[in-house]
């Protein structure tokens, strides 16, 4: 089984979210069960061989769009068990401070032709490779033209004629939706422009054409699987999906535990395990000497650590904040994003000094202090297709408070329902009043059974979301992707 992943960014290259952790280990396991996997993104600024170990390929790419030509090298990197990942170098596309636009400004004004290019590449970088592939898997809307493409100006192409297009959905909140006369710059033809196809309320959305054009969808929690065929969550996509229901599938999103273990972390002030939590009070007294908070093992310190944006439900964090307060406990946030939040965390950090901590930036290292030094993980999403940050807490013994939504709901066992059995607090809907309960719940646990949290802790600890599990349901998936294209051309 051969495979080209068309992805915007993959851990530790670019990052800015869940989908680059996905990028950074999924490939190396499926390597490990005997795919051969290639990875194709853009190289960014931050790319640099100075940085990562990569190197200069003699592969030159060249590629037409709307009368234009624009060439591109390639540069590589050999990963862990011999997954490949090409970098795909245009300067005047992707030689920018930013992945997709600036806090200022937004999103850059040549997104769509920033990623129609990447998506064309990855089949031109097939062809004159002479690489058959068995599956091309897109990632995301800005990859979601692969498919598109492979059907429609690659179709007549022998090389390309069996392979399969897979399309991964790690968030439908975000679709690449650009202006109609885009068209010709995508290179299909205007026949495609229909509510059939590409056309989306007059305008042309990315991720929309690559779901009409999979031979197989999935996105990353079975949870948000059936919650996206719905008019809540399904941002205006959920006819195309439940058209195509039969060909979506959920597959749970993994954690790489060489990199997110207590016992082998090096971030952490001192390890710890399931076995021996010792070294957890250590983790926290670092981190509240490192977020200047009053010193003191049993206050409960709630730690948030995520994008800071609405769907991430931070600003339902900030109303409820100045009611749970007065239970006596610190809050640590750790996160950048939409500047409105910016400043509300800050003015809490003023109003409640000791008590409130804000790290208003990404910070790899801080985040796994957070983990091993916080009591609680707080994700008050408003719909989450996965999460990963509730996986981590769950092995640091971070009891997580989550929304009942999306992937949460599907990896976090409400203490509620079974004292014994339960690994977190659940809530919904995501407002104030739900969040303050279930804070204050956990808070009750804490303080007045000691005993209960510890066994509430290694319960979460001791659960396995490796990526072994998720490899090989997105093998099965590729199997059935191929066989039935297989089926289809006979």
């Amino acid at each position: 089984m051969r495979v080209l992943m068309v992805t915007p960014e993959a851990t530790p290259f670019a990052q800015t979210g869940g989908l680059g952790e996905v990028l950074s280990a999924l490939p190396v396991e499926l390597a490990a069960l005997g795919v051969e996997v290639d990875v194709l993104m853009p190289k960014y600024r931050g790319i640099n061989p100075d940085n990562f170990n990569i190197t200069k390929s003699n592969v030159s790419i060249e590629v037409t769009l709307n009368a234009k030509n624009v060439k591109a090298g390639l540069w590589e990197h050999v990963g862990k068990n011999g997954a490949r990942y090409g970098f795909l170098e245009c300067d005047d596309y992707y030689d920018r401070d930013y992945l997709y636009g600036t806090p200022e400004t937004g999103d850059y004004e040549d997104n769509a032709e920033r990623f129609v290019f990447l998506t064309r590449a990855a089949l031109e970088l097939a062809l004159q490779e002479g690489r058959h592939y068995d599956v091309f898997h897109s990632h995301d809307w800005q990859a979601a033209l692969t498919a598109v493409y492979l059907r429609t100006l690659y179709a007549g192409e022998p090389l390309l004629r069996n392979s399969a297009a897979v399309m991964t959905i790690h968030n439908l909140g975000y679709q690449g939706i650009f202006w109609h006369l885009d068209m010709p710059l995508v290179g299909v033809g205007w026949e495609f422009f229909t509510p059939k196809h590409m056309e989306f309320h007059g305008k042309l959305n990315f991720l929309k054409s690559g779901l009409v054009f999979a031979d197989l969808i999935n996105t990353v929690s079975p949870g948000y699987r059936n919650e996206i065929l719905t008019s809540e969550f399904g941002f205006g996509l959920e006819g195309i999906l439940q058209e195509k229901k039969d060909r979506l599938s959920g597959i749970l999103n993994g954690v790489d535990y060489s990199l997110w273990n207590p016992q082998t972390d090096l971030y952490a002030a001192q390890s710890y395990s399931a076995e021996d939590l010792t070294g957890k009070s250590v983790c926290k007294d670092e981190l509240q000497r490192l977020a200047g908070l009053q010193l003191n093992p049993h206050k409960p310190l709630i730690a948030v650590v995520s994008r800071l944006s609405s769907q991430k439900g931070v600003d339902i964090v900030a109303e409820a904040f100045d009611s749970i307060v007065g239970n006596d406990i610190q809050l640590i946030v750790l996160g950048t994003g939409e500047l409105q939040y910016h400043h509300i965390f800050n003015d809490l950090v003023v109003k409640y000094p000791g008590k409130v901590s804000a790290f208003l930036k990404y910070d790899y290292s801080m985040a796994h202090k957070i983990f091993a030094g916080s009591d609680m993980i707080l994700i008050p999403s408003r719909y989450e297709p996965c999460g990963l940050n509730q996986l981590y807490a769950l092995k640091y013994g971070a009891v997580p408070i989550v929304t009942a939504t999306g992937g949460l709901t599907d990896t976090v066992d409400e203490f509620d329902v079974d004292p014994e059995t339960g690994t977190g607090f659940k809530f919904f809907p995501p407002n104030a009043i739900a969040l303050e309960r279930a804070v204050l719940k956990a808070i009750r646990v804490y303080r007045d059974q000691p005993e209960v949290w510890k066994r509430l802790m290694i319960r979460g600890m001791n659960k396995d979301y490796s990526w072994n599990r998720s490899a090989r349901e997105y093998l099965a998936l590729y199997e059935r992707a191929v066989s039935e294209r297989l089926t289809s051309i006979e």
